[in-house]
């Protein structure tokens, strides 16, 4: 596998009020949580303007940078934004490099997160089969965004063996070999996501994370 096609290290970011559930059942998409908790799925369908706290407690993100009136210009394959939203609700999400995180930390204000520094290769070993890459952010729609279809998320095992052949969106030929994928996605779950994390960083209130995956006080 050449090496620009492979994955080491992902980070995901944790709201500091769902730890306890991670740590007692792995990192479960967000159909996995409301189905648990006795929430109607067909909720899920729309847009989350805002974050919502399930019956269980556990916290689920908003979706305010993708509004059903902007995201809805950028899909193709026939999907409507209630159709993009579904499929994000069924996977769990991994940044490949801290930058990202950060965006997204930075997006949470000061709630406390905790980051997953993860052992990507091994997780792969196990759950490569339902894992896929994207080279976009695939939960961001705004202004001139990127457009997005099924063939968006490339499954792993295609991406290692020929690259970005697989994506077709708006695409007229494939992207360059060395395009680093923006994102790492596992279909329903990672039970066993503990067996994976290499470390446990808490940022507090205006904390991100730094280059040697240490805390970082932005004030």
């Amino acid at each position: 596998m050449p090496s620009h096609r492979t994955i080491r290290m992902a980070y995901h970011l944790v709201d500091e009020r769902n730890w306890a559930s991670i740590q007692a059942h792995g990192l479960l998409s967000t159909k996995r949580l409301a189905a648990a908790s006795g929430y109607d799925l067909r909720q899920l369908r729309l847009h989350r303007p805002k974050g919502l706290t399930l019956p269980s407690g556990v916290r689920i993100r908003d979706q305010s940078p993708m509004s059903p009136a902007v995201l809805g210009k950028f899909l193709q394959d026939g999907l409507s934004p209630e159709d993009w939203y579904d499929l994000l609700n069924s996977k769990v999400f991994f940044w490949l490099d801290p930058d990202r995180l950060n965006r997204q930390r930075r997006a949470c204000g000061e709630a406390p997160q905790r980051v997953l520094v993860i052992d990507a290769a091994r997780m792969l070993q196990k759950h490569g089969s339902r894992a896929a890459v994207s080279p976009i952010n695939t939960g961001n729609a705004m202004r001139a965004a990127a457009p997005r279809g099924l063939s968006t998320f490339v499954p792993w095992v295609r991406w290692t063996s020929d690259g970005w052949e697989f994506e077709k969106v708006g695409r007229t030929a494939s992207r360059p070999a060395n395009h680093r994928p923006v994102e790492l996605s596992i279909e329903d779950a990672v039970e066993d996501i503990m067996d994976h994390v290499i470390k446990v960083i808490p940022l507090g209130a205006c904390q991100t994370l730094g280059a040697d995956n240490r805390a970082v006080d932005e004030r």
